[in-house]
């Protein structure tokens, strides 16, 4: 098992090019599972973690900080903080009042709420520092998730990037925060806030955490590839099997028990026609190879140029395993092409 090593944008902090992901801790997976896949995939070479602040998922107010919770108890049983690169999140505009003990009408990235959401975090988790602290999603209303903007949107009044900056700046210097980085973010965002960064001499922006996989390469095709690349922003996929639909496991309507699609029938982004069409293309050319449909899936993402870390998640142990072997995949001149034909047919149906 050899698993890269990768620099954090413009840090010096070296992250594994496999990042454990971690949001169905507290809901799907118990502590002491947690906690195994924990030990498991630091003994393979998997160092660096992801969580949040409103995981585990779905979010709600019942579950809100379990997932952090989980990885605390974790530190203090093991002792072994110190050999984990540990990356959390704030929410961004939304209606999950319950994340906060202020009376608010919205999260938001305001001081007082970048403040509270950092303490309650590192009291959660156990530790004085988190080495990567992310915007889960924007301050502001934006194009996300495939979603239509209606123009009106754009004048809702947001926190400017420049003080986003600088509350996030008093934790950094404090010691509580080592680097700062985006997720679910668009390339004007992206672009402001290192602007702001240049300009003013405050913490910039070294990662940025949002969708890829075969069937949502917008990534690359909608001008972030572009801006991360050249601003040097690391990518840190997340989902690259798709919530699950990648794999093969609910082909052909199939409906595993205990599946997240059984449990919380949230994945309507992957099931228009057109996207399980494409979906089944990509299984189709995984049988064709004789390679397990999870193992093509997370090695394609693994093998772009513009890749950090892509995140991987699992419920049992067998799945982390294939998803951490996955690593291991001889990649091909021939699938590559293969892929990108199908990606030509069918570009990007589940943004």
């Amino acid at each position: 098992m050899t698993i890269e090593r990768r620099r954090l944008g413009q840090t010096d902090l070296m992250v594994s090019s496999c990042c454990l992901g971690t949001m169905t801790w507290g809901q799907q997976n118990t502590e002491a599972e947690g906690h195994a896949q924990m030990d498991y995939a630091l003994e393979h070479g998997v160092d660096f973690w992801d969580t949040a602040e409103m995981y585990s998922i779905p979010p709600k107010a019942e579950t809100q900080g379990s997932t952090e919770r989980i990885i605390g108890t974790w530190f203090q049983k093991t002792g072994k903080r110190q050999e984990v690169i540990l990356a959390s999140k704030i929410a961004g505009l939304s209606k999950m009042l319950w994340t906060r003990d202020a009376d608010i009408s919205w999260t938001r990235h305001t001081k007082d709420q970048v403040d509270e959401a950092v303490m309650k975090s590192l009291k959660r988790l156990q530790t004085d520092y988190i080495d990567l602290y992310q915007l889960h999603w924007p301050d502001r209303p934006a194009p996300l998730f495939g979603e239509k903007m209606d123009a009106k949107a754009y004048a809702y009044p947001y926190e400017p990037f420049e003080e986003i900056l600088a509350h996030l700046e008093t934790h950094v210097k404090a010691g509580r925060i080592r680097h700062i980085g985006v997720s679910n973010e668009t390339p004007y965002g992206v672009m402001r806030f290192i602007a702001e960064s240049n300009a003013r001499d405050l913490p910039r922006m070294a990662s940025i955490q949002n969708a890829y996989n075969l069937v949502n390469r917008t990534f690359e095709d909608g001008g972030l590839g572009e801006v991360c690349t050249r601003e040097q922003v690391s990518l840190l996929a997340y989902s690259p099997l798709g919530q699950g639909y990648l794999t093969g496991k609910y082909r052909n309507g199939a409906r595993p028990e205990g599946s997240r699609k059984v449990l919380f029938e949230r994945l309507q982004r992957y099931e228009s026609p057109q996207a399980l069409r494409a979906i089944e293309s990509y299984l189709v050319l995984a049988d064709e190879h004789g390679i397990d449909p999870a193992k093509l899936a997370i090695k394609f993402c693994d093998t772009r140029d513009f890749m950090g870390s892509t995140i991987i998640g699992a419920t049992s142990m067998e799945q982390l395993k294939i998803c951490i072997d996955a690593f291991d995949l001889k990649w091909s001149e021939e699938l590559e092409t293969q892929i990108n034909e199908l990606h030509a047919e069918q570009p990007s149906p589940c943004p």
